[in-house]
């Protein structure tokens, strides 16, 4: 399964924002964006305000290291939201919402979309009660999302487990945090969205 396994750090600083990729690190005095915010690369000074085609590439950068998704991926995800009823880019935005390890994460189970991409690869999710191994699996309205029974006892998920009650979940989840057990009661929205993307410009990219 293909992924990006290079320092996390470093895309934000290219991206010149916290796309906390590794979770409360990001929030931290240890943050590599905070001690060195210059694009990494040699001439970093020198470069130009980039122009309307960098602007738009940017972008589409953002959002795909944001929710850890891979260029061929990411067109896919493109494709399908344009044939979708509705404007392009806020469905692009749900449909990525809408991934396996993203759930997890809004659900609280993991300290960042990479730690949740793991921890469903290695099988410590149910959806609707199956054994699931894919974070890229899209749920739907009506979906339940559980935590396997035999991985509450790690130290790890009891420390999560323990700081449900100061994770806010977003409204489209219904999260019962003493069983973790997690219901998608409705397709999230643009405004469940919680990072300042601008849509537009990545559907002004595909459409050249």
């Amino acid at each position: 399964m293909a992924r990006y396994t290079g320092p996390a750090c470093k895309l934000c600083r290219r991206e010149g924002t916290k796309l906390f990729l590794k979770g409360d690190r990001c929030l931290s005095g240890k943050c590599a964006l905070d001690r060195r915010p210059n694009v990494p690369g040699p001439h970093t000074a020198n470069r130009k305000a980039p122009k309307e085609y960098g602007m738009q590439l940017r972008e589409k950068q953002k959002a795909r290291r944001y929710y850890g998704v891979l260029e061929k991926q990411f067109k896919g995800y493109y494709e399908k939201a344009e044939k979708m009823e509705g404007i392009t880019g806020e469905n692009l935005l749900i449909l990525l919402e809408r991934r396996l390890d993203n759930v997890v994460y809004r659900m609280g189970m993991a300290d960042s979309r990479r730690e949740a991409r793991q921890l469903v690869i290695h099988g410590h999710f149910r959806l609707n009660g199956q054994k699931v191994n894919v974070p890229s699996m899209i749920v739907r309205a009506g979906d339940v999302v559980t935590l396997r029974e035999a991985s509450r006892s790690s130290e790890k998920f009891k420390t999560l487990i323990e700081g449900l009650n100061t994770r806010v979940i977003p409204k489209w989840i219904d999260l019962d945090k003493d069983q973790v057990i997690a219901k998608i009661n409705a397709l999230p929205t643009r405004e469940d969205v919680d990072f300042p993307f601008e849509e537009h410009l990545i559907v002004e990219l595909y459409s050249k």
